[in-house]
C-alpha cells in the first residue's frame, strides 16, 4: 500500500511516501481502506516527540474515514462495505490513517450515518471525543452555562454544538472576526473576542450568574480570566499543554471550590468514549454537527499538512488517500 511514514522522529521532513506491506486485520479487528485522513496537532507532536520510536517504521495519523474492506477472525463478516470513521488508528499501533489501508479493532471503526460525508466523517475522532469528555464527564449540561476558550479551533468547534445539544447556554472566546462566525454558526450563544478590551465583562454580561464549566486551550494565558468568570464549585477541563505550565493560585482555586480538570483523550475509560461516539452518532444524524472549514493536501504532501497544524492554520486539514 501507498503509506506516509517515518523511522526516526523529528521535523516533518522525515515523513516519506512511498510502498509499504499492507497489514492485514488480526483478531477482533477491521481493515479499512481510508479515502481521506484528518490531521491533529496530536499528529505532529508524536512525530516530533523526542522520545524511542514504538516501531521501526510508524504511520502517523489518528483519524480518518472509508470503507472496511476486511475483518479478522470474531468481526461479523457483514461489516465489510460499511463506511466507517476510524479515531485513535495510530494510539500504540503501527499503522495510523496516512495511508491507503489502517487495521483498527472493529469498535474503532464507527459506522457513518447516511448523508454525513466522508471529509466530516474523516475529522470527527480527536476533536469530538476529546470535547464530549471534557464536557460530561462531570455531568449533565441542561441549563448550565458553558464558556468555550478556542471557539473556531477543532475542538473548540465540536465543544460548542455538543453543550449547546445537551441544552447548556455556550459562551465561545475567538481571536478574529472571521473566527467568531465560525463559532457563531457552531451555535455558540455569544461570542466573545478574548483579544479584544473588556472580554472579562463581555463574558460576565453573557453569564450573570457565572460560568459553570470552562473548556480550555490555553490554561496559562486564560486561569486569570476563567477564575474571574467561573460559579462557586465550577470546573474547568483543559486538554491542551502547548504552553508554559501555569502558576497556579491555590488559594484563589479554593475559595472559588474549583476544580481543575485534565483531560486526555487517549486515556479517556471505555464507558466514556463509548458514550461520546453514541452522541457523535445521533448529532450527526439529526443534523446538529456541521464540519469545519477544511483546507487539503495530497498524501504525498504530507509534510506540508504537519506543517499548516503545527502552524496553527485556521481550517480542518485534510488529507486525500489515492
Amino acid at each position: 500500500m501507498l503509506a506516509a511514514y517515518y523511522s526516526q522522529r523529528g521535523n516533518s521532513d522525515v515523513l516519506t511516501v512511498d510502498e509499504i506491506a499492507t497489514p492485514g486485520p488480526g483478531v477482533g479487528e477491521v481493515r479499512v481502506r481510508l479515502q481521506v485522513a484528518a490531521v491533529n496537532p496530536t499528529d505532529w507532536k508524536s512525530r516530533a516527540h523526542a522520545a524511542p520510536m514504538d516501531f521501526d517504521v510508524q504511520v502517523p495519523g489518528q483519524d480518518g474515514a472509508g470503507v472496511i474492506e476486511a475483518v479478522g477472525p470474531g468481526v461479523d463478516i457483514g461489516r465489510i462495505g460499511e463506511r466507517v470513521w476510524v479515531y485513535h488508528a495510530a494510539f500504540q499501533r503501527q499503522y495510523g490513517t496516512a495511508a491507503q489501508f489502517t487495521v483498527v479493532p472493529a469498535r474503532q471503526a464507527v459506522p457513518v450515518p447516511d448523508g454525513i460525508s466522508i471529509d466530516q466523517a474523516a475529522a470527527l475522532g480527536i476533536p469530538y471525543l476529546t470535547a464530549y469528555g471534557c464536557l460530561f464527564a462531570d455531568g449533565p449540561l441542561d441549563g448550565q452555562t458553558v464558556l468555550v476558550h478556542g471557539g473556531a479551533g477543532a475542538v473548540g468547534h465540536a465543544a460548542i454544538q455538543l453543550a449547546r445539544r445537551a441544552g447548556a447556554h455556550v459562551v465561545a472566546t475567538v481571536s478574529s472576526e472571521a473566527k467568531g462566525e465560525i463559532a457563531a454558526e457552531a451555535g455558540a450563544h455569544v461570542v466573545v473576542d478574548y483579544t479584544a478590551e473588556g472580554a472579562v465583562e463581555a463574558i460576565r454580561s453573557a453569564a450573570r450568574a457565572g460560568v459553570d464549566r470552562i473548556i480550555e486551550v490555553d490554561l496559562t494565558r486564560n486561569l486569570d480570566l476563567d477564575l474571574a468568570v467561573i460559579v462557586l464549585g465550577g470546573v474547568i477541563v483543559t486538554y491542551a499543554a502547548d504552553a508554559a505550565d501555569p502558576a497556579l493560585p491555590v488559594r484563589t482555586l479554593m475559595t472559588r471550590n474549583a476544580t481543575l480538570r485534565f483531560a486526555l483523550v487517549y486515556g479517556f475509560p471505555p464507558a466514556l468514549l463509548a458514550a461520546g461516539i453514541a452522541e457523535v452518532t445521533t448529532g450527526l444524524a439529526a443534523g446538529d454537527l456541521t464540519p469545519l472549514p477544511v483546507v487539503r493536501f495530497s498524501l504525498a504532501d504530507i509534510a506540508a499538512a504537519h506543517d499548516a497544524v503545527q502552524s496553527r492554520t485556521p481550517a480542518k486539514v485534510l488529507v486525500d488517500i489515492p
